[in-house]
């Protein structure tokens, strides 16, 4: 009995895990989405409602992400905690039958040993000493049987608020885009010239080329307060949530290369101007798709390429966190989402952005102007 009680305790490293990492992180995410459900609401009546919506469309982002995180580690955490516990059942029912053995008999079976009393003292003390550890093992074990049962309940809630809160952020983009369409409060610096515009697209073949012409294809301009983007160079947050994919002037699979970087982003992410600035154009150019330039001061301009939904129209000038438009893409279905295997494979992120940061016609990394930690 003795050996064996020894042999258990030298293979038994199961530990407690009275809260999980995936618990603690899963619960963040639901007051996250929560504060996002009461912003959704509060925004109906905002005196300034585009600006309510687009912070709660964020909010909405930054706790779906977080949520969708919380799950698939409460996924993987599970999964471990169930091959470890079946990997180890036949020592988990050898411990359990030294424990019920120890409880059911009688003190003097229990202490009798074959070499006598002096083998009995030993046993007694070595047995006295084995019990609490074994105890301490048998209640190990029931923690982890409970945090397996734990986070099986918390993927089954995180769920179903995940599936609320994807509701719920598809509403405030509806609601946005409504909101946008009624918009009439911009104040426009100069009327797009649409013929001149579609000339210049036809005759220029580089960004360099369109760039330049931009200055000579609008009417009625007002000039603008001045602006400057001195003190915020360096700090400006990305125009929408996403991860660095492709940095400027790395090559991608054809060997193509661009001075802008390149932004994954989640299906119908919002997309939002970094700083007050003026819309010079919005539309089709060359092979970059649909691209909305801004102007935040003299002789700058932020090139933004691969929107679905473009708000912003030529001309306006715009404040900080304007929304500009969405990503294009389907909204996300939960039941992708919830898999373990697209932990960190970025999968999800099937849009991209392409940031391209121009001063005196010139290209400059937008890695030097912007910050490129965010998520």
């Amino acid at each position: 009995m003795i050996r064996l009680l020894a042999f258990l305790l030298a293979l038994w490293p199961l530990a407690a895990l009275s809260e999980t990492d995936a618990a603690v992180q899963a619960r963040t995410a639901a007051a996250a989405l929560e504060a996002a459900s009461r912003q959704l609401d509060a925004a109906d009546g905002a005196r300034d409602r585009v600006r309510a919506l687009t912070e709660t469309i964020q909010a909405f982002e930054t706790g779906l992400g977080a949520m969708r995180a919380g799950l698939r580690q409460a996924a993987i955490s599970e999964s471990q905690m169930t091959q470890r516990l079946q990997s180890r059942e036949a020592e988990v029912a050898q411990l359990l039958g030294a424990l019920q053995s120890i409880g059911n008999a009688a003190s003097p079976v229990a202490l009798l040993h074959p070499d006598g009393p002096m083998g009995t003292a030993r046993a007694g003390m070595l047995l006295a000493e084995l019990t609490p550890a074994l105890n301490a093992r048998a209640d190990a074990l029931r923690q982890d049987l409970e945090d397996v049962k734990t986070l099986r309940a918390l993927q089954v809630d995180a769920a179903e608020r995940l599936k609320t809160g994807l509701a719920q952020v598809q509403l405030a983009r509806t609601t946005l885009n409504q909101a946008m369409a009624n918009r009439t409060d911009l104040p426009q610096r100069f009327t797009e010239d649409p013929v001149r515009t579609a000339i210049l697209i036809a005759s220029t073949e580089t960004l360099d080329g369109f760039a330049s012409g931009l200055s000579e294809i609008v009417t009625d301009e007002v000039a603008p307060a001045p602006v400057s983007l001195d003190g915020q160079i360096g700090a400006l947050p990305l125009p929408v949530q996403g991860l660095v994919l492709r940095r400027a002037n790395e090559a991608d699979a054809a060997g193509v290369k661009r001075p802008g970087v390149i932004l994954a982003t989640r299906p119908r992410a919002i997309v939002t101007t970094p700083t007050a600035a003026t819309v010079r154009y919005q539309g089709e150019l060359l092979d970059l798709g649909n691209v909305v330039i801004l102007e935040p001061q003299a002789n700058t301009l932020f090139v933004l390429a691969g929107l679905d939904v473009v708000y912003a129209k030529t001309g306006q000038v715009i404040a900080a966190g304007t929304p500009i438009g969405l990503m294009g893409g389907a909204a996300a279905e939960i039941g992708a989402t919830l898999s373990p295997l697209r932990e960190g494979t970025g999968t999800e992120r099937t849009e991209t952005l392409y940031i391209e940061v121009r001063l005196d016609n010139t290209p400059k990394d937008p890695a030097t102007w912007f910050q490129m930690d965010e998520d």
